[in-house]
């Protein structure tokens, strides 16, 4: 493509380069426009005798086809893509679900001449016709090599080795109805302000990720019957098909064998990660129990699950309602961002000296 200035009358079917303005200071033509003879005319009464314009070889994808095409080659399950326009191609999600994003070869499109593609975070929940990423061109015009390996980058067979298939660079994993108990606990005399204090912001994320939050149940935690109490009522969600459990209590979970952790081995599951570089939310515990032919996965909750501001479960539930088996590495790499607004649940607030 060449871009440059040209004499008015070499101007006529050429891309008008900047927007330009008439006598009263509005926009006459804005950039982008393929200029007309009529158009010339125009400029030649302004008192124009050059124009800035770019010319698109035989060799060249204008910006929109190139912006659609590239588009949809990153566009994955659940993706769909708009009708381009100024170069820009928007991806919206059709589903409620987890944006996945291949990392890697999203930085593989970007690093293309006049390409750029933005999403939002990985990872994150999404709903139906939201924009989960925009593909602009930066150019009137891109050789057609670079949209071909545009294209190659976003349907490489990059394949998913757990299930087989290949993972476009933008997709979205539906978020399905799932089952989840939650088990609090703590001092008899506050189980109904422990209760009242979860129920209401965990029912509320739960529904609105599309699962439900079908049990929940207080154990009295005086001595050591609680915990095995708790260890028994683990026990007797998963037997009932629950899909997932939520531990939640008076007081967070101290240390890697506090009465959460030893409550879950002692119920035939193993703790999997007890803390999280994400604040709020740096007590998390999770854990999982395969003991009956499936894996259900347990998160102990800090009291910063209370509120209904973006904290460490926002984080870490979606993903595991979609199927993800949560490590420790997962985890670890929460830390970068994962400095979060405070919210005032928490039992001590973050100060600066």
């Amino acid at each position: 493509m060449k871009f440059g200035a040209v004499k008015l009358d070499h101007a006529a079917g050429k891309i008008l380069g900047h927007n330009i303005s008439g006598p009263d200071g509005r926009r006459l033509f804005r950039k982008g426009r393929p200029l007309s003879a009529d158009d010339v005319q125009k400029l030649a009464k302004l008192g124009r005798e050059t124009v800035y314009v770019a010319e698109l070889s035989a060799d060249d994808v204008d910006e929109n086809s190139a912006a659609l095409r590239i588009a949809q080659a990153a566009a994955g399950q659940h993706v769909r893509v708009s009708k381009p326009s100024t170069g820009r191609a928007n991806l919206h999600a059709d589903t409620l679900g987890v944006l996945r994003i291949d990392i890697d070869r999203l930085a593989q499109v970007n690093l293309l001449d006049a390409v750029t593609l933005a999403t939002v975070e990985a990872n994150s929940v999404v709903r139906p016709k939201q924009m989960v990423a925009t593909l602009k061109m930066i150019s009137y015009g891109v050789s057609k090599n670079i949209v071909r390996e545009a294209e190659r980058i976003g349907q490489a067979e990059t394949t998913n080795h757990a299930n087989g298939r290949e993972l476009p660079i933008v997709r979205i994993e539906p978020l399905l109805p799932k089952k989840v108990g939650m088990i609090l606990s703590g001092s008899p005399s506050a189980a109904d302000r422990i209760v009242k204090g979860f129920e209401k912001a965990m029912r509320a994320r739960i529904e609105a990720w599309g699962s439900s939050l079908d049990e929940v149940k207080f154990i009295p935690l005086e001595d050591e019957s609680g915990e095995l109490n708790l260890a028994n009522e683990i026990g007797r969600l998963i037997k009932d098909d629950i899909d997932m459990i939520i531990l939640a209590g008076e007081t967070a979970i101290m240390d890697r064998h506090d009465i959460a952790p030893r409550a879950v081995e002692r119920s035939g599951g193993r703790v999997t990660c007890f803390g999280a570089p994400v604040d709020p939310g740096n007590l998390l515990m999770l854990a999982r129990h395969d003991s009956t032919g499936r894996s259900v996965q347990i998160i102990g909750t800090p009291g910063c699950a209370r509120s209904p501001k973006k904290n460490i479960v926002d984080l870490v539930i979606p993903r595991i309602l979609v199927g993800d088996y949560l490590t420790k590495m997962d985890i670890v790499n929460m830390g970068m961002g994962g400095m979060l607004e405070d919210v005032p649940e928490r039992g001590r607030a973050r100060k600066l000296n």
